[in-house]
């Protein structure tokens, strides 16, 4: 028998604060060598639907961290045309097998697992290198910025979120946060977010620098989410350039972003946030900036999917099919 989740019943066992541990731990296997996360392929699809450009990217991110009970295979779907729609940008879907006899476990929605898991990326780059944050600039208003800023809020106490996009979601974003207890609010510009600001995130799609380097202080913590291929970019190069520290999560990966190749930065200047967090490398100097770099990675998938699905089962929650 299979369990299937609903997206309903997988946000409802999504508990933020436990997660943020899980997707830590999760990092620390990734860095010290204790799983298996082959390449993932990405690709466009759509082609030949609307016309000869496609419509999106298709991502296969399959994983197995040593010593869990399953393995996951998440499939993305990436289409910047779906707010127009009415659809989240991101969908996605999580099947856990039983990683000693190769039954199929659960089979649950993934678009609330990936957009939390990353958003745990946030708060532990808060947490390891910037736990005094109280102010927080975040640019881009979608659905991952919203989560960056839940997750951060959960490891430190926030007293300004200064959210900025270049289109009206951000008065939206910084609304919906606002109606859950963080304090946040819209600004016209992205200097006004990042100015003063003891940590910033960026979860965006763009393919040019959101805002200048010389906006932020010395000693700002940046965590870029939105770049994850070679025509991606957030980062201003001198930002990069000029950073005391630059950690990913997936550093072989992170180099092939335009945040990376935009730069005079290669793979080697990248160290895996996973040895910052399992203690294998120093606390970089707070008062140089830090950059921490994220593309995601189906290591985070398979321990969350796992986490929301042990939840599941102990709630008596899903429902069982026979495939």
């Amino acid at each position: 028998m299979v369990l299937v989740l609903s997206e309903e019943e997988v946000q409802h066992h999504v508990d933020l604060p436990s997660l943020v541990d899980v997707v830590g731990n999760a990092l620390d296997k990734q860095a010290a060598g204790d799983v298996e996360r082959p390449d993932r392929p990405h690709f466009p699809v759509g082609a030949g639907l609307d016309g000869e450009e496609p419509t999106g990217t298709a991502i296969a991110m399959p994983a197995y961290i040593h010593g869990a009970d399953q393995y996951a295979t998440k499939l993305v779907g990436v289409h910047e045309g779906n707010p127009a729609r009415g659809l989240p940008t991101i969908n996605a879907q999580i099947a856990l097998t039983d990683a000693r006899t190769g039954l199929p476990e659960a089979y649950m929605a993934g678009t609330t697992v990936t957009n939390a898991r990353t958003g745990c990326i946030g708060a532990l780059a808060v947490r390891e290198l910037a736990p005094e944050t109280a102010t927080l600039g975040v640019i881009g208003a979608g659905e991952q910025a919203r989560w960056q800023t839940r997750a951060i809020a959960t490891v430190t106490d926030l007293d300004d979120v200064r959210v900025y996009s270049p289109s009206d979601s951000r008065t939206a974003c910084a609304a919906d946060l606002s109606d859950e207890g963080i304090p946040a609010r819209a600004v016209d510009d992205p200097r006004a977010a990042v100015a003063d600001a003891d940590a910033v995130v960026t979860a965006t799609t763009a393919t040019a620098p959101v805002f200048p380097a010389d906006a932020l202080d010395p000693g700002t913590l940046v965590v870029a989410v939105g770049a994850f291929t070679e025509e991606m970019q957030e980062l201003d190069p001198a930002l990069v350039d000029g950073a005391g520290t630059v950690f990913a999560d997936v550093p072989e990966e992170v180099a092939e972003t335009g945040d990376i190749l935009a730069s005079d930065r290669g793979v080697a200047d990248l160290l895996p946030f996973g040895d910052l967090i399992g203690g294998r490398c120093a606390t970089p100097d707070p008062t140089a900036t830090v950059v921490v770099a994220s593309v995601g990675s189906a290591t985070l998938d398979a321990a969350a999917g796992a986490a929301v699905y042990r939840r599941a089962v102990e709630a008596g929650d899903g429902t069982e099919l026979s495939l």
